[in-house]
């Protein structure tokens, strides 16, 4: 399945937006709409985060065909989420950029510096030197449940006039997205609120107008599947990277994908749940620790682990050059394995 991050460069086409309605009582209208604005209350919701969603254009330098250096321009989203000018958007949007410009919808503009990116999570923060600029709250994704209402702010397919608002519900929480070539993404949202070419970058919010989720990427072939990366998964990366430009995480060297049902049965596997290895990287500290692709991780430092989304979250609470005690299943035996974590 391809997953399309969402750079725009005026050649994309729309996914479509989906909706449900159903009927509820009302004491069930009124549990759901401490999450979900009733459909009147939706402008007022937005109203409160709109001003801190601005427009980012990007000026890139390509070479054609015959090796000569062709301008681009690209357009994508952000939201400021501080009073001093620091803006979150996706990796992919400011990526190789050599000139940054970033619009808000009040139409001051103004040139942004990129204070450092994160390709694993494909988010970046930039900064911009402006007065009384509007900040977005953010929310607590955890908080999300599958069917609250939602809302997408961005600024898709160069359409003027500032952000475009799109309306759906939370599909589904805690997805894995992966395309060739790309870190696999964790932490997602799945909604059906329409994500364009040109949204990536800009804030997902809640009823409450809280900011829960970045935009992040599509699936072309799909209709009404779009993804945002959970504002709790980006919090820690927005205060790495304001501090020091980057983030650090540890690694095991390893390629590896989560164990289900489906997994366990095609490759004849003794456990059901954990994180498959696939690849091991020569010289790496998962080589050192004697690691085999088909091993399958199910626990680190006495923590279990059901999937790969659960190895990453428990490895980043370790070190660089912290070893690790690490359960494998290797066939219908149980080792220990002791790796030394080197940084990605």
């Amino acid at each position: 399945m391809g997953l399309t991050r969402l750079r725009y460069r005026a050649r994309c086409t729309a996914v479509a937006l989906a909706a449900t309605v159903g009927i509820l009582s009302p004491a069930a209208a009124s549990a759901v709409w401490a999450h979900s604005p009733p459909r009147g209350d939706v402008a007022g919701v937005v109203a409160r985060a709109m001003p801190a969603v601005v427009s980012i254009t990007t000026r890139r330098i390509e070479r054609d065909q015959f090796g000569q250096s062709v301008p681009s321009r690209d357009l994508g989203s952000g939201v400021i989420v501080d009073r001093r000018g620091y803006i979150v958007t996706n990796n992919h949007v400011v990526e190789d950029a050599e000139q940054i410009k970033v619009a808000l919808p009040d139409e001051r503009v103004f040139p942004a510096r990129l204070v450092g990116a994160d390709r694993f999570t494909d988010l970046a923060v930039l900064k911009i030197d402006g007065a009384k600029l509007p900040v977005a709250a953010l929310g607590d994704s955890a908080q999300l449940r599958v069917g609250e209402t939602v809302m997408a702010i961005g600024n898709p397919l160069w359409i003027e006039g500032g952000p475009s608002v799109t309306v759906g519900v939370v599909s589904g929480l805690k997805r894995s997205m992966e395309q060739e070539g790309l870190p696999m993404l964790h932490h997602l949202i799945q909604t059906d609120a329409a994500i364009n070419p040109g949204n990536s970058g800009g804030p997902l919010i809640d009823g409450r107008g809280r900011v829960v989720g970045i935009n992040t990427a599509l699936i072309p072939s799909a209709h009404g599947i779009g993804f945002a990366m959970s504002i709790d998964a980006v919090k820690p990366v927005l205060a790495a990277l304001i501090a020091r430009g980057r983030v650090t995480r540890p690694t095991l060297g390893l390629t590896a994908v989560s164990v289900t049902p489906q997994v366990a049965y095609v490759n004849e596997l003794t456990v059901g749940r954990g994180a498959l290895v696939v690849n091991v990287e020569p010289n790496g500290p998962g080589e050192a620790a004697g690691f085999r692709p088909d091993d399958v991780i199910i626990g680190v430092e006495g923590r279990p682990v059901r999937n790969l989304h659960e190895l990453h979250d428990v490895l980043m609470r370790g070190g660089v050059g912290q070893r690790v005690e690490i359960i494998v299943r290797r066939g219908q035996e149980s080792l220990v394995l002791r790796p030394v974590l080197e940084e990605y």
